[in-house]
């Protein structure tokens, strides 16, 4: 079993991944009868009260994976263009805690979020114009270009697919849930040979 700060992936009927939920989430779906079915290892039980006439305790056996009954036709439609929001801990997450410029890893305080053509030159601050930098290679650049810089990224920025964002976003992914998501990622996903390199 797990510390129940283990977030539990929640995913539609049809088993598209949706997002992570917490278990007091997790206990609500299953207590409301919303699970249309469970999928990988259970990762914890959750005990409730006794029951005043039949004396029997109740319990909640939770799975990693969970899929959720409901019309997600909508929710599918937006996928299709789905622009996840760019926020720092899931730029690193994508970029493996790398920096794009010197190939070194670095914990998220040591890392920078770097727009490869810079704000002042007219640059977006979106998921295709900006990389995982450290502090030391983000200051040498500064508002400059790489090739101004005399810098060259060792990976091409992309923007995530809805399913890479929902994993982008998890702590202590699980092997199962891993091994899900994995299969919901476009087959030509940089992810998959960064990844490879962590599993």
């Amino acid at each position: 079993m797990y510390s129940l700060s283990q977030q539990v992936l929640r995913t539609d009927a049809a088993g598209m991944p949706l997002e992570w939920v917490d278990y007091r989430e997790a206990v609500r779906i299953y207590y409301l009868e919303q699970v249309a079915y469970s999928y990988g290892s259970v990762i914890y039980e959750v005990h409730g009260g006794y029951n005043a006439y039949t004396k029997s305790r109740s319990i909640i056996t939770v799975n990693s994976i969970i899929a959720t009954r409901g019309d997600s036709h909508a929710a599918l439609k937006a996928r299709a263009y789905y622009v996840p929001p760019l926020n720092n801990q899931t730029l690193f997450a994508r970029d493996t805690h790398l920096c794009m410029y010197c190939g070194d890893q670095f914990p998220a305080r040591g890392l920078s979020r770097d727009h490869i053509i810079p704000l002042s030159r007219g640059g977006k601050d979106t998921w295709t114009n900006v990389v995982t930098a450290c502090k030391r290679c983000n200051n040498r650049k500064a508002g400059q270009t790489p090739e101004q810089a005399g810098m060259e990224l060792i990976a091409v920025p992309f923007t995530p697919t809805h399913a890479e964002y929902i994993y982008l976003q998890g702590k202590r992914v699980l092997a199962d849930q891993m091994e899900f998501l994995l299969a919901h990622f476009p087959r030509h996903s940089p992810l998959h040979q960064r990844l490879s390199r962590l599993i």
